[in-house]
């Protein structure tokens, strides 16, 4: 299932697993060594308006770069010289951003970037898993540099690389560091995915290459995702036991009745202590349409820095009511608003585009 010959640590591909080896994979809010990123480039992502994401992009490594190290991949000198011009007028901490030589077709690291688990105890105190990717069933064409970013990373690092074999993108699952993740059906049972493999077989791979114990399922996704329903646009975990859980309250828009059974689910929902969710009700923004497509637009798709959570708003009256919500969430951070609007034209936003790198001593 996996094969390994890496650095100091040999791993015999039928006895070994991350799981079984003592890995895991931390919360988001577990204490980052960095964030990765890929430099957005590709303008068929934001067909008319890449120019227009810029500003709010280097705003964010800005943010970032106040309390962790902040990795770009880029294609060459030339992009790295770019990005540099904007991150430097964005005022951000130059000495804590480095540029990786890792060309990519898109921008979307949290689905192609590497997925670090951690163990203390371990000789390898991290390693990489490098799921297959295969840009949201086919979806965009070509994929294959995107493909092997966590190979590179691992290579690059001298960090082990394990290789699943399947289909996996970081968006579609959410973590509470615990021993639990949350996945939909909709996305990581489509057949565009990997159709071979029912669902507790995916639970199987989830369980040991993520080095988790449980593996909760919602159904549905939001309306506009071309991911297929990515769990990171609905449901977020906030701590161990606590989720955000977005909500629309218009009966009459079509993502209403879709969130409203993924309430359902969530209730019904017990954790490995036995212990009921704790459901926090996040409201959608209005809706958000440009040239007559419904975007993705949900404010669950915040980034968890060490300091920060960066939030994306959408220039709509639901905006602060969404950051105080958060805000009491995360009592220990300070919450940073920062306008979607144009990102979102991209069909995902500020989670959608990172990959945290945990800190592990």
């Amino acid at each position: 299932m996996n094969t390994m010959d890496h650095g100091l640590l040999t791993i015999d591909p039928l006895t070994s697993l991350p799981k079984h080896l003592g890995y895991r994979f931390p919360a988001e809010w577990e204490k980052h060594e960095a964030t990765w990123l890929s430099w957005p480039h590709k303008e068929e992502s934001w067909p008319g308006k890449i120019d227009s994401i810029y500003l709010v992009y280097a705003q964010f490594i800005k943010v970032l770069a106040e309390s962790e190290k902040v990795r770009i991949n880029v294609a060459d000198e030339a992009l790295k010289n770019f990005a540099l011009s904007h991150i430097t007028k964005a005022g951000a901490d130059l000495s804590k951003i480095e540029f990786y030589f890792n060309p990519t077709n898109d921008a979307w690291c949290r689905d192609h970037g590497p997925a670090f688990l951690i163990n203390p105890n371990a000789e390898h105190k991290k390693i990489i898993i490098d799921w297959g990717f295969n840009a949201w069933g086919g979806k965009y064409p070509p994929f294959d540099l995107d493909d092997v970013i966590p190979t590179s990373i691992g290579e690059r690092f001298n960090i082990p690389v394990f290789n699943p074999g399947i289909i996996m993108e970081g968006g579609s699952v959410e973590f509470n560091g615990k021993g639990t993740v949350l996945t939909s059906t909709c996305c990581l049972l489509n057949e565009n995915r990997n159709p071979h493999l029912s669902q507790n077989q995916v639970e199987e791979y989830l369980s040991n290459y993520y080095g988790i114990d449980q593996v909760l399922w919602v159904d549905e996704g939001i309306v506009g995702d071309d991911t297929d329903g990515h769990i990171d646009d609905t449901i977020r975990f906030v701590n161990e036991d606590t989720v955000l859980s977005v909500v629309e309250t218009n009966v009459h828009d079509e993502n209403y009745g879709l969130l409203q059974q993924n309430l359902k689910s969530l209730s019904k929902m017990r954790l490995l202590n036995g212990k009921q969710l704790n459901v926090i009700e996040l409201p959608m923004p209005d809706a958000v349409i440009y040239e007559d497509t419904r975007l993705p637009a949900s404010y669950a798709n915040f980034y968890i820095s060490n300091q920060h959570v960066i939030v994306p708003t959408y220039r709509c009256e639901k905006d602060d009511l969404a950051l105080d919500i958060i805000g009491k969430s995360f009592p220990d951070r300070k919450i940073i608003g920062l306008d979607s609007t144009d990102i979102i034209w991209g069909l995902g936003s500020f989670h959608c585009l990172s990959q945290q790198e945990p800190e592990v001593y």
